[in-house]
This record gives C-alpha cells, sequence and structure tokens, in this order.
C-alpha cells in the first residue's frame, strides 16, 4: 500500500519526536527517583525498596497516559496543519491532470507566503502562459486557415469557371490566377520566416556591424518605392549609435520590414525619417511615418500574428500580419525590445538592441 507525504511526515516528525522525549522523562525520573530515595534512606533509616516501586508504577502509568493523550493530540493538529500546507499540492495534481487533457481554466488556491504559497504562484503563472500560448495557437491556426481560404477560394471558383467555359482563358484570368497564387507563395514565405525568427535565438551568428550602413542599405533598396509615392525620406543617426554586434541576415530582415510598412502606410507626399539615438539599454532606432495612425486601443497588439489594425482590409493592401511579429521575434533574440507610438498624425515603431 503506497504511503501518501502526508503519513511520511507524521510518522517523521511525531512518532520519533514524541517517542525520545517520552524515553528521557522515564529514564529521568527513575534516575531522579533512585536518587531521591537514597536520600530518604540515609536520612530516615528506612527500606525505600516498596515505596520506591510504587511510586515508579504510579508515574510510569500516569506518564504513559499522559503521552498517549500527547501524541494523539499532537497527531490531530499535525495532521490538520500539515494537511493544509499539502492542499496546494493535491490541488497541482489534479490541475495538471486537467492541463494534459486540454483544459487551462484550473489554478491553485494560494492562501500563504511561504515556499508552498511560492510554488502555488509559480504553478499558476505557468497555467496562465500554457493557457495564452494554447489561444495563440488556436488563433494562429484559424488566422492561417482564414488566410488560406480565399485565395484558394478564388482559384477553385475560376478554375472550375474555365473549366465550365463559363470563363475564357483571356490573359485577364491568367493573370488574376497568377496573383491569387503569388499570394499564397508570399503567404507561406511569410510564415517559414516567423519560423525562422522563433528559432532565432538557438541560431544567431553576432558580429560588430555599422547600424547607418545597414539603416542606408534598406533605404536604397526602397528608394524607387517612395520615390514612386513621392514620399520624403529624412534620417538621423546620433554620434555614438553606430555599433552594435548582432546578427546580420536578421537585422535587415527586421528592418527591411519596418521599412516596407512605413512606405505602405505612409499616404503620397507623405514623410518617413529614421533615426538613431544612444539609451541606457543599448541603442535604439526608431521609424516614423506620417499618415492616419493607429489607434490607442490597437497599439498593444500590433506585434501580435496575424494582427491588423482594419480587419476589413484587404490582403493585398495589409498583408498578412506577420510583419511586425517576425520583427519583434528577430529583435528579442537578441536580447532586444520593441514598441510604438502613435499620435498627431505619425506613428513610430522602434527597437532596442543592446550595445
Amino acid at each position: 500500500m503506497k504511503l501518501r507525504l502526508l503519513g511520511k511526515l507524521l510518522l517523521v516528525n511525531i512518532l520519533p519526536v514524541i517517542g525520545v522525549i517520552i524515553l528521557v522523562i522515564w529514564l529521568a525520573i527513575d534516575q531522579l527517583a533512585a536518587d531521591y530515595f537514597m536520600v530518604l534512606m540515609d536520612k530516615y533509616d528506612v527500606s525505600p525498596t516498596d515505596t520506591h516501586q510504587m511510586f515508579l508504577d504510579a508515574v510510569h502509568r500516569y506518564l504513559l497516559w499522559a503521552s498517549l493523550a500527547a501524541l494523539a493530540l499532537a497527531l490531530l493538529l499535525s495532521y490538520l496543519l500539515t494537511r493544509r500546507v499539502l492542499r496546494p499540492l493535491s490541488q497541482m495534481t489534479a490541475i495538471t491532470r486537467e492541463l494534459a487533457a486540454g483544459s487551462f481554466s484550473g489554478r491553485v488556491e494560494v492562501s500563504s507566503t511561504d515556499e508552498i504559497g511560492e510554488l502555488g504562484l509559480a504553478f499558476n503563472r505557468m497555467a496562465d502562459s500554457l493557457e495564452q500560448l494554447e489561444q495563440l495557437r488556436k488563433t494562429m491556426v484559424a488566422d492561417v486557415a482564414h488566410e488560406l481560404r480565399t485565395p484558394l477560394t478564388n482559384l477553385r471558383g475560376y478554375l472550375e469557371a474555365l473549366s465550365d467555359k463559363v470563363v475564357p482563358p483571356s490573359k485577364e484570368t491568367f493573370g488574376m490566377l497568377e496573383e491569387e497564387t503569388l499570394r499564397l507563395v508570399h503567404l507561406v514565405e511569410d510564415l517559414q520566416q516567423l519560423a525562422r525568427a522563433d528559432a532565432a535565438r538557438a541560431f544567431l551568428h553576432r558580429q560588430p556591424l555599422l547600424l547607418q550602413e545597414l539603416i542606408e542599405q534598406m533605404l536604397a533598396l526602397y528608394g524607387p518605392n517612395f520615390q514612386a509615392k513621392q514620399i520624403s525620406v529624412q534620417t538621423s543617426f546620433a554620434a555614438g549609435s553606430e555599433l552594435v554586434k548582432a546578427d546580420r541576415d536578421k537585422l535587415l530582415q527586421a528592418l527591411r520590414n519596418l521599412i516596407e510598412n512605413a512606405w505602405k502606410y505612409t499616404p503620397p507626399q507623405g514623410t518617413v525619417s529614421v533615426s538613431t539615438q544612444g539609451v541606457s539599454q543599448g541603442i535604439r532606432v526608431i521609424i516614423a511615418n506620417s499618415g492616419e495612425g493607429i489607434a490607442a486601443k490597437d497599439l498593444p497588439f500590433i506585434f501580435e500574428r496575424f494582427f491588423r489594425t482594419d480587419r476589413s482590409r484587404s490582403r493585398q493592401a495589409g498583408g498578412a500580419g506577420i510583419g511586425l511579429a517576425i520583427v519583434k521575434e528577430l529583435i528579442e533574440a537578441h536580447g532586444g525590445r520593441v514598441g510604438a507610438e502613435s499620435s498627431g498624425g505619425e506613428t513610430r515603431v522602434w527597437f532596442i538592441l543592446p550595445a
């Protein structure tokens, strides 16, 4: 029969302690009684044998009864207190089974601030993280299915129409099919980039890099795009913020996504500015663009996967909502952090890299 932890604690803590106390008192009484009656025999010249034995028998009897009462009381109190202390562990066992079964709602009731209480708080934080990850997984699966459904439905519809000769096989029709196919290809590429960004922490190849050089390289790449919309591009690089130690390819990917977003969401004849500054945590890169801006309620979520501030916007205009999520993963892989502000007709997205 398996002995539970409660029984083990009671056996370890109560029985040895009570047993030792009883033994010490028993031996002490025997020794003191012998000494006391030896003094009586010398002082009054009497034989203490019978009286001595009667005294020891009475003391032993009362000691046994008192010991049994103390043992029962100690077991009862220890059982109640130990059971209360171990209650979070029992709850953790039950909640762990629920987590394994796919239910993430259970939490441990924490009523103390000792080690067991700290363990309960840590367990609840772990359960919160698991619930959040499960929700993100479900949301991501639903979003991916949603992103794939539209182009696949369009492709199927046009192919069936071509097969039934409802739509003529014209150049425009094949161009539309190619456009839908490219959308699928771009979505798959975005998902691959996101997967690589998730694993970036394990595959960083850090090296000294000139941050200004990388930014200018990306701005030159998107130069024709900015010129087509007559967007004014401004740069400002603070002294002391030139050198960073990072993975070149992954940092370029983050810069590319941010600059592409700035170009995409800046209206014609708008303004984009890229600046760097030294901060206590490292080097901050700020990419700002003029335009409609982002609502305050949406700002905390713009780095979440598949989040778009305008859910009704077309995929061609708004993308799949993965670009900023990739930026977040890549920057955090370097030990940095990201953020955004939007006010006064200007949106500023920034990230900080450790110096």
